[in-house]
Parts: structure tokens; sequence; C-alpha cells
């Protein structure tokens, strides 16, 4: 755990690792295995990108003290953003038969034919593509997984950016 001490660059490299290697694994998915991502997967496809942009850019700049605090604070905030997004279609997930939206438009029909604003109301509010479980690994959905890791994400960020905050000589 020294490097830890010596180096916040391996901490946030290994969450871009991380994130990478999620998004490797959600495109294995969807051109190996076939899994069309709903619009509510291509929102958190989002988040985890901008989770790994965070993350990488602070590797790469190795930040130090409030610099450090920052970029833990923003990752943790996209890695909130995909939680949320992922509860949502967790919620979908779990609503009786008779209680799921309906099936809309795909993504890329909404963002050429409706406002942006009223194509992000639609993307954020899902449909009933978002509330179909296609894959299930140790019982969980994509989108349960998905939240587990955005929460690991919020968590690990908020503690980087702790021991960013932290003076030297308290750090462990």
């Amino acid at each position: 755990m020294s490097a830890f001490r010596t180096s916040p660059r391996l901490g946030f490299a290994l969450g871009a690792l991380a994130c990478a290697l999620l998004l490797s694994f959600g495109y294995f998915l969807q051109y190996v295995k076939g899994l069309e991502p709903c619009p509510l997967c291509l929102l958190q496809r989002g988040f985890f990108y901008a989770v790994l942009i965070v993350f990488a850019l602070a590797a790469l700049h190795g930040p130090r003290g409030k610099g450090r605090t920052a970029y833990g604070a923003l990752a943790a905030l996209f890695a909130a953003g995909g939680a949320a997004t992922a509860g949502r279609q967790v919620w979908l997930q779990h609503l009786p038969a008779d209680k799921v939206p309906q099936c809309g438009p795909d993504l890329f029909f909404m963002l050429e034919n409706f406002p942006l604003s009223q194509a992000l109301q639609k993307l954020v509010a899902g449909t009933g593509e978002c509330a179909v479980v296609d894959w299930r690994f140790l019982g969980l959905s994509i989108a349960e997984w998905s939240l587990a890791w955005f929460c690991f994400f919020v968590l690990y960020a908020l503690w980087l950016a702790a021991r960013g905050s932290m003076p030297s000589s308290a750090r462990t």
C-alpha cells in the first residue's frame, strides 16, 4: 500500500483500468454475444466513459492535495450519475409486467427527430426495452452489475479524494 502514499497516479490508473475493462466487456456482449444496449444502457456507458476519462486524466496528471480531491470528487459525481441511471433501470426491471412502460423509439431516432430536451427526458425515463433482462451472471442483470460497479466507483473516488485532502502525516 505504500504505492498509494507515494503516487496518487496508481490509484487513479487502477480506476481507469477497471472502467476500461467494464466497457470492453460491454462491447463484447454487444458485438460478440449480440446483446443490443437499450437507451439507459447507452447512458450508463457514457457515465463509465466519463469516470474513465477523469481517472485517466488524474493518472496522467498525478495530482496531489486539492487537485487529487478535485479529480476524486469529479469521478464520484459521474459515478453517482451512473448509479442513478443504473438504479432507474434496475427499478424498471423489477416492475410487474403490467406496469412496465411501453417500448419507444430507439436513441438515434429520438436524437434525430425530437428536441434535445425531449429526447433526454425520454432517455432518462427509460422504456419497456430497458426493463428486459437478456443476460445474468451470478443472478444479477447487467444493470444490477452496473449499479454495483458505479457504487464501488463512488466510494473509491471519494476515498481517493479524501486521501488527497489529508495531511501526509495522517495517511497510512
